[in-house]
């Protein structure tokens, strides 16, 4: 059975480049972008045509804590490695993993393939709890396309969230997302954008196919929180079958309130919209 490429940007120096790449490359699953410094890193994780699963960083680019603190911060689903060869043993930190022999026994190869696995079994496990379920028989009640994009949203709010919308995908080119569903205040929904595109958060989540949380202090992000209405806000893709489809928009009252595992559920919301609405439709 094929394997989906795995998508692998490294940050190293240039003295060190070809050893990470000859050891990344020659694994035929993974798709190897390098990097010399932690800016590109962060242009290449915020240009919407780049899809990157997991960050390997090379601890002697210096300041990799904090740079890996504030990825966490934007990008909660990015899996991220930390490389620190001068050291015995380590602390991940906010890193998922650490290696200080990455290429001893294909060590970096290992825990790269180790923490995609890990993601499969945390989705399985997720996705037999109650609400879970409970959701996927609302979903199987809800009629037509429109009906089952509403109970998607229903069922994020119930988790916690101040307001929810899903965005359907209207054009690739010009990328154009339209407001099709929505629940929360009655204010926020009357002045809720109606269009989405490019030059926001949502048209970046649409085009990328990767989640991604914003506070009020971000350029790329959703009206409400932009605008001090809301505080955090998480945008979730709902692709079909690699294709996408639309875009989960949740937003919580405080800053700084929106988890991994809050984005998870988020995630699994629109996995189950997903297998519901290609019943109804062809993309």
């Amino acid at each position: 059975m094929d394997m989906t490429p795995v998508d692998v940007l490294v940050v190293v120096g240039r003295e060190d480049a070809s050893r990470y790449y000859k050891n990344l490359s020659a694994y035929q699953d993974f798709k190897v972008q390098l990097v010399s410094d932690l800016g590109d890193a962060l242009a290449v994780l915020a240009d919407r045509n780049q899809h990157v699963d997991v960050l390997v960083v090379d601890n002697k680019m210096g300041h990799t804590f904090e740079f890996i603190n504030e990825l966490r911060l934007t990008y909660p689903r990015l899996f991220i490695v930390l490389v620190d060869e001068e050291a015995d043993f380590g602390l991940p930190g906010q890193a998922d993993e650490i290696s200080t022999e990455p290429f001893t026994n294909d060590d970096l190869i290992r825990r790269i393939n180790r923490l995609m696995s890990d993601r499969q079994l945390e989705t399985l496990r997720a996705d037999s709890l109650p609400a879970v379920r409970q959701f996927a028989k609302e979903l199987r009640n809800a009629t037509g396309e429109l009906g089952k994009q509403q109970a998607a949203v229903a069922a994020c709010k119930n988790l916690g969230y101040a307001y929810v919308a899903f965005y359907r995908l209207d054009s690739s080119d010009p990328l154009q997302l339209s407001l099709k569903a929505q629940d929360g205040p009655a204010l926020l929904q009357g002045v809720a954008p109606r269009q989405a595109g490019e030059d926001d958060l949502i048209g970046w989540v649409a085009q990328n196919g990767q989640s991604r949380i914003a506070g009020p202090t971000d350029a790329l992000n959703h009206l409400f929180v932009a605008k001090g209405r809301l505080g955090a806000v998480a945008c979730v893709p709902v692709l079909l079958g690699g294709s996408r489809y639309g875009v989960l928009v949740a937003c919580r009252e405080q800053p700084g309130s929106i988890s991994q595992e809050n984005v998870l559920m988020l995630e699994l919301v629109s996995a189950q919209l997903a297998a519901a609405i290609s019943k109804e439709i062809v993309v």
